[in-house]
């Protein structure tokens, strides 16, 4: 029988999403304006923030930038923000959505150059302990340099082309054909233990290649922005960042990458899955093949492909540009010396990019609530009340707990501008206040890891196109990244407090 008129606005209120998902966002919706008109802005305002990470944590029932939107709209028409200090936000982080917008879809016109690196390493490196720390290690190194979500990008990217290879080959289907691979229906039985266990082996790499990212990206003034922002205020250069930081951030380094081969040895919080047999011998062949019947067009694309990456890593190392203007560069330069004319593959790159930047966009509606209500405030100014020897180890875990929950770049910059105040006002010494700085720095990038909120690369991995795919949620992402989040968190913790 056809719908009602109401059910029909029902059944179209979030799609497909369950009942009770739509229900509860309902119920926030509802409950947001009384607890504002009840208790006030501030409670208002942290129940907004474990309201929006809530649909982060239920981002495979639906796509946060639906729930989360809905949040951001009631609260701008509550006035719990404003439209203007939304569009400052959004302003100050412009490089980041600039960098989402062109450098994810440069990354998508090298695929088949990762295909066919990542597919060297992937086959060429039996040993899953000694994969897993070379990708943890090899995003750590890159991030130093590069930005996260550009390194998150290419592990992405790599981790889509097997997972299409193989499930279009088990699927009874031409691999090299642009044919859905999101359907299990016309996968053959036998195939469906091997493609678990292969989804197991993809998600334990992958979550090391963003641990990885978080590791190197806390090492140098250019490896997360939050760094640089505090560099600049400090009047540190990139060897001076380094060496101050070095004290924490090298021994964190040390203990993630031992932390990387103990959890594929041990198997535990979910790694330690090898690559099934079958599917390294699907990989290899699909290889085996490409590489006999790859033609010159092919490898001229490969040479395009290979000098283009080489002037992405030299633009992004000299900071010759804005990242996205870099990643910008990379598209035209693909697209005009391969072939690639049709605005159908262009617009193809931008697919996965442009869902995650409205979504930030969204995501920074929360951090504009965060600083209008001045949320964290109270937590700064009890923090720089504590006796000068206790304040860099509570300084990097307030900077931590904010973190995980909020922007740590919005999360820096309140905490940097207030020590600065204070250190101008002759409050602490110069060294007082370097210890702070290294507090702070290093307490928005490591325990951070602890959810997908606190950094990019993480939020980025469980919204992109593969999340889905190796059925990596937000819980088994918070589950998996434990262990690192408890390592690096005490470690960093303890460097801070007895080593600066």
């Amino acid at each position: 029988m056809p719908r009602s008129l109401a059910s029909a606005f029902a059944h179209n209120f979030l799609g497909h999403s369950p009942r009770w998902y739509k229900l509860c966002l309902l119920l926030f919706l509802l409950v947001n304006p009384l607890l504002l008109w009840i208790a006030g802005p501030v409670a208002a305002g942290w129940l907004l923030v474990g309201e929006f990470i809530f649909t982060l944590a239920m981002a495979l029932k639906c796509y946060p930038l639906l729930p989360g939107g809905l949040l951001m709209v009631e609260a701008l028409l509550l006035k719990m923000t404003s439209p203007q200090a939304l569009y400052d936000e959004l302003l100050h982080n412009f490089p980041v959505i600039l960098l989402l917008m062109f450098m994810v879809a440069g990354i998508y016109f090298m695929k088949d150059l990762l295909l066919f690196l990542f597919s060297r390493l992937l086959l060429g490196v039996r040993s899953k302990s000694m994969l897993a720390l070379m990708f943890c290690f090899l995003s750590a190194f890159l991030s130093a340099f590069l930005d996260a979500l550009t390194v998150t990008a290419v592990i992405i990217s790599a981790g889509v082309g097997f997972y299409s290879v193989y499930h279009r080959v088990a699927s009874g289907n031409n691999p090299r054909e642009p044919i859905a691979f999101n359907d299990d229906q016309s996968l053959h039985t036998n195939h469906h233990a091997d493609l678990d266990q292969f989804r197991s082996f993809l998600r334990s790499l992958l979550m090391h290649g963003a641990v990885g990212t978080a590791l190197g990206g806390v090492c140098t003034l250019v490896g997360e922005p939050q760094n640089l922002l505090i560099g600049h205020e400090m009047g540190w250069n990139f060897s001076q960042f380094f060496l101050h930081v070095a004290p924490v951030s090298l021994p964190v380094l040390v203990a993630g990458l031992v932390s990387c081969v103990l959890l594929e040895k041990l198997g535990w919080f979910g790694y330690g899955a090898l690559l099934p047999v079958s599917v390294r011998k699907v990989l290899a062949d699909y290889a085996a093949q490409d590489n006999a019947e790859r033609t010159n067009d092919q490898r001229a694309a490969l040479i395009v492909q290979g000098l283009s990456a080489l002037i992405l890593i030299g633009g992004l190392a000299f900071h010759i540009a804005e990242v996205g203007l870099i990643g910008l560069l990379v598209i035209v330069l693909i697209t005009a010396f391969t072939g690639i004319t049709e605005d159908s593959r262009i617009g193809e790159a931008f697919k996965d990019a442009m869902p995650f930047t409205a979504l930030l966009v969204t995501f920074f509606a929360v951090v504009a609530v965060i600083h209008d209500q001045q949320l964290f405030t109270p937590l700064i100014h009890w923090v720089l009340s504590l006796p000068p020897e206790q304040q860099p180890g509570m300084l990097f875990i307030a900077n931590g707990l904010l973190s995980a929950i909020s922007d740590n770049v919005f999360v820096a910059t309140i905490y940097i501008t207030e020590v600065k105040q204070a250190f101008i006002s002759g409050h602490m010494s110069r060294e007082h206040f370097e210890a702070l700085a290294i507090a702070i720095n290093t307490g928005t990038n490591l325990p951070s890891v602890a959810t997908p909120n606190g950094q990019a690369a993480f939020l980025f991995l469980l919204t992109s196109a593969i999340a889905p795919l190796i059925r990596l949620s937000y819980g088994r992402m918070v589950w998996m990244a434990l262990p690192y989040t408890v390592v690096m968190g005490l470690l960093g913790w303890y460097a801070v407090s007895y080593w600066l």
